[in-house]
């Protein structure tokens, strides 16, 4: 419900988009000192758990985010948010992966993740319908309508049943050391998880560039839920057709087409600021919709159970690591140069990084 006013929110309270960058680089160090060690102890210690965990954790953030007025108050609140998050990263598509394995319909999971997102970006959109109607009250009344849909997570993360899992074992750095050092020593996973924390990172910026593109281009104020409402739509929809891309390229061919989606439209977005130049926001968040139940299937195609949450919490721990060390650069750039030359930059540094990713892995399938 926030995230269609949540700039506009931030500067009612003397924030600049700088400001805004760094706040959210807190929330993403928030997340990164517990990512992995949550992931592992989903592994461990069980799903079930670590959901239940981040979902309390998840209210009280929003509880904090309802009461503070002021730039450390934001910071608490992130940080509660961060850690929260990082307990639900990894272990919530972990769950569903097993649960069908244990049925024997693993096959299924790119449809059904695929699902989860649609679904999920559905919510959002209808949310932001609400988010956006709340905030003709006052900018803060979305935050507290937000905490009482973060407490609801409380009982649903009550209501899941655990699938089977290997016994237990005591948790230690040198163990989550080992299973990461693992991952990064089998190509095929390593490029998985690298690709797909850049692409998760792209998009995750872009998604913070939307609303000063919405004000850049003198979209009003009063349709800015609508088309954060649409855009979202836009990834739900798409969503649910991934597993038909799978289908049709297979993993290097879809790989190659997401990369070069992302930086097209970053460049395109760059080069037109304009309300005509709209159908580029939802080119984009389409190729989002395709991107994040794929990638996150071609992650679990290389994983075992038994590693599985640590294995998806590295993958958003890179994204976090990533966006912490963008995000306040590319804030700044927005700040003091414009909007067009942080998108450009962004598009060019991904670019750079997704080919030096993709590279070894297409050689390496050709041969």
């Amino acid at each position: 419900m926030v995230m269609p006013i949540i700039v506009l929110f931030f500067q009612d309270n003397n924030l600049s988009m700088k400001d805004i960058f760094i706040l959210k680089a807190i929330y993403s160090v928030g997340i990164v000192v517990m990512e992995i060690p949550s992931g592992y102890f989903a592994d461990v210690w069980g799903r079930k758990n670590t959901l239940l965990t981040g979902s309390i954790l998840g209210a009280a953030g929003f509880l904090t985010y309802s009461v503070s007025h002021s730039f450390l108050g934001f910071v608490v609140a992130e940080i509660i948010l961060g850690v929260g998050q990082s307990f639900i990263s990894g272990a919530d598509s972990a769950m569903l992966y097993d649960s069908l394995k244990m049925e024997k319909r693993q096959k299924e999971y790119l449809k059904l993740e695929g699902r989860v997102t649609s679904l999920g970006n559905f919510a959002e959109a209808f949310a932001g319908i609400v988010g956006g109607l709340l905030a003709t009250i006052t900018l803060r009344t979305p935050f507290f309508f937000q905490f009482a849909v973060a407490a609801m997570a409380i009982p649903a993360a009550l209501a899941l049943k655990e699938p089977p899992k290997s016994k237990d074992k005591m948790v230690s750095l040198m163990d989550i050391l080992r299973v990461t050092k693992e991952a990064m020593l089998n190509r095929s996973l390593r490029t998985a998880i690298l690709f797909s924390a850049l692409i998760g990172t792209s998009t995750l910026t872009y998604a913070w560039f939307v609303q000063p593109y919405f004000k850049a281009a003198e979209l009003p104020v009063g349709w800015y839920g609508l088309m954060w409402t649409l855009l979202n739509l836009t990834v739900g929809i798409v969503s649910i057709y991934a597993y038909r891309v799978d289908r049709m390229l297979g993993e290097r061919r879809a790989n190659i087409l997401i990369l070069l989606g992302i930086c097209l439209f970053y460049f395109l977005t760059s080069m037109y600021v304009s309300l005509y130049a709209f159908p580029i926001l939802f080119l984009f968040y389409g190729v989002r919709g395709i991107a994040t139940p794929l990638l996150k299937n071609y992650i679990n195609q290389y994983t075992a159970s038994e590693v599985r949450a640590t294995i998806l919490s590295v993958r958003n721990f890179s994204i976090r690591v990533l966006f912490a060390i963008l995000g306040p650069l590319l804030g700044w750039m927005n700040d003091f140069y414009s909007l067009s030359v942080a998108l450009a930059l962004t598009g060019a540094i991904v670019l750079v990084i997704g080919i030096v990713i993709l590279l070894p892995f297409i050689i390496y399938r050709k041969a």
